[in-house]
């Protein structure tokens, strides 16, 4: 009788831990290790909305779905261009490390609504909805231009806008713009210890009080997230500092918000700049401490890792990923460097293969039309691509790039009748107005002669800690690769794209537009797991 209690007391123990291991999630930080800053994130239900930047990558506003704040996916965009000038169509200049940036997202009463302000000219904000976020969203209104903003709903249904450092206005309650009349103010004043903008608003409310979450530099101090609360939406506000970690000896953490899910427990969702790969998500517990919400572990970091109590929802698709060209559409993952030219691209002209024609004339990567890019993600990630360069004509460039303000960049390039395979350094040079390009500074790295019609290319991305490297090789048959030149120094720079590097698909004339090149089988690899 004894030993058939303990069997049966093993066996309901071993049953409650296999239950409580499937209703847990494991969060490695960085929980997205891949460029997805600014972001914005609610829940509705059991599930979980992201927005973050994307600037002038088009589609624009991505829409990341997950159910467990770990696994996400990419379900939709918010606008497939933006047209009020032709810098979205690298016309006159462009609207690099512009376009749609600092997004805010939320949900009220069975209708999801989105906000973001373009910093290019002129100035304004676009004010989006939709019943399903997976689905298509509509133009409300353009309204003012509003830095880092905020979207706040409050109970009583009035719609207000936090922005800039400290400021709030109220909107019309159909989101039509500015109401008349309505609440405007700056809601706090910076102390001696703040120095410079505090950015990234964002608001809550919780227990009927309001949290304004924002980063600052003090002076003399390093990054930080800090959050200014009060009874009233115009105040008076205190502050505290909620989290300060220079996690992993990266930059210091900050900006982003916090979000409970169905059960009470609350996380923070804070991004970390990372160099070359951009700036990449953390995850964190949050701790209610005397009212303020704490962001980190018992000691106030960002944990390595950590247990999120829901259980595992792994996504077909996440954010980044491998494609063979075989769909009716791109997959999400991908988007264009500036608007797309429609004509000018195809999947169907030869099925199972991604086809881009050249167009007007440029002189160089960074202001070709039709440019195709998509994430890198750390540690180390590699993108591996099929050329087909038969059609090229004279002056053609085509090709495979780590893609960035300074990219590493693998060209086949059409001279006369003879084809090289180029790997060459270039760093662009932008106006601070138009941003256009003023100079393209090239290293070339290495020259091969091709033959043939094809040629597979790989570029590698190292993103550890003091690495930021991309290294290139190729391949004639698909299986034996060749490891060419030397590895390239990734860079981010907020002066000029702002962004994390990309891998980039591209094909463009320097001579005269009718060419094109063919792309089979992108291939993603994350080389070295977490």
């Amino acid at each position: 009788m004894y030993i058939r209690t303990l069997f049966i007391l093993f066996m309901v123990l071993m049953t409650f831990s296999s239950a409580m291991a499937q209703s847990t999630t494991r969060c490695v930080n960085p929980v997205i290790w891949a460029d997805v800053p600014d972001p914005d994130l609610i829940r509705v239900g059991d599930d979980f909305y992201l927005v973050s930047t994307t600037m002038h990558l088009m589609p624009a506003v991505p829409i990341m779905h997950s159910k467990d704040l770990v696994n996400w996916e990419t379900i939709s965009y918010v606008c497939p261009k933006i047209t009020d000038t032709p810098l979205y169509d690298l016309e006159g200049g462009s609207v690099y490390g512009r376009g749609q940036w600092a997004t805010s997202l939320r949900y009220h009463k069975g209708t999801f609504y989105l906000l973001f302000s373009p910093n290019d000219q002129p100035w304004r904000s676009f004010i989006y909805t939709t019943k399903d976020p997976k689905g298509e969203w509509q133009l409300q209104c353009r309204t003012t231009h509003f830095h880092d903003a905020s979207l706040f709903i409050d109970d009583d249904d009035r719609v207000y806008v936090f922005y800039g450092t400290g400021e709030v206005v109220e909107l019309n309650k159909d989101f039509t713009g500015v109401k008349e009349g309505g609440l405007r103010a700056r809601v706090f004043q910076r102390d001696a210890s703040e120095t410079g903008l505090l950015e990234g608003s964002r608001v809550i409310k919780k227990d009927g009080k309001y949290y304004l979450i924002m980063i600052s530099w003090p002076q003399g101090g390093k990054r930080r997230q800090v959050c200014y609360r009060s009874e009233k939406i115009e105040g008076p506000y205190e502050k505290s500092v909620i989290l300060l970690d220079n996690f992993k000896g990266f930059g210091y953490v900050g900006q982003g918000t916090v979000v409970d899910d169905a059960n009470g427990n609350w996380y923070g969702m804070i991004f970390q700049d990372r160099g070359g790969i951009g700036r990449v998500l953390t995850l964190s517990p949050v701790t209610w401490k005397d009212g303020w919400p704490m962001i980190g572990d018992t000691e106030g970091r960002v944990p390595h890792s950590f247990d999120v109590p829901l259980k595992p929802a792994k996504p077909e698709h996440g954010i980044v990923g491998s494609d063979d060209f075989s769909g009716k559409t791109l997959r999400k993952e991908w988007q264009w460097n500036h608007n797309p030219i429609n004509a000018m691209w195809s999947l169907t002209e030869r099925p199972g293969w991604l086809r881009l024609k050249t167009s007007k004339v440029v002189e160089s990567l960074f202001t070709a039309p039709n440019t195709l890019t998509q994430r890198m993600t750390g540690p180390e990630s590699e993108g591996t691509v099929c050329v087909d360069f038969s059609h090229l004509h004279d002056g053609d460039v085509c090709g495979l790039s780590a893609f960035n303000g300074d990219s590493g960049i693998l060209s086949v390039v059409q001279e006369g009748k003879t084809r090289k395979l180029i790997l060459s350094f270039e760093s662009v040079l932008l106006t601070d107005r138009e941003k256009a390009v003023t100079e393209v500074k090239k290293e070339v790295v290495a020259t091969v002669p091709l033959k043939g019609e094809k040629v597979w290319l790989r570029v590698h991305g190292d993103f550890n800690l003091g690495k930021d490297l991309a290294t290139f090789s190729y391949s004639l048959d698909g299986k034996k690769f060749q490891s060419l030149g030397k590895p390239f120094k990734m860079r981010f720079d907020y002066r000029r794209f702002f962004m994390g590097t990309k891998f980039a698909l591209f094909c463009y004339a320097t001579k005269q537009s009718g060419g094109w090149a063919d792309f089979d089988d992108f291939i993603f690899e994350e080389t070295v797991k977490k």
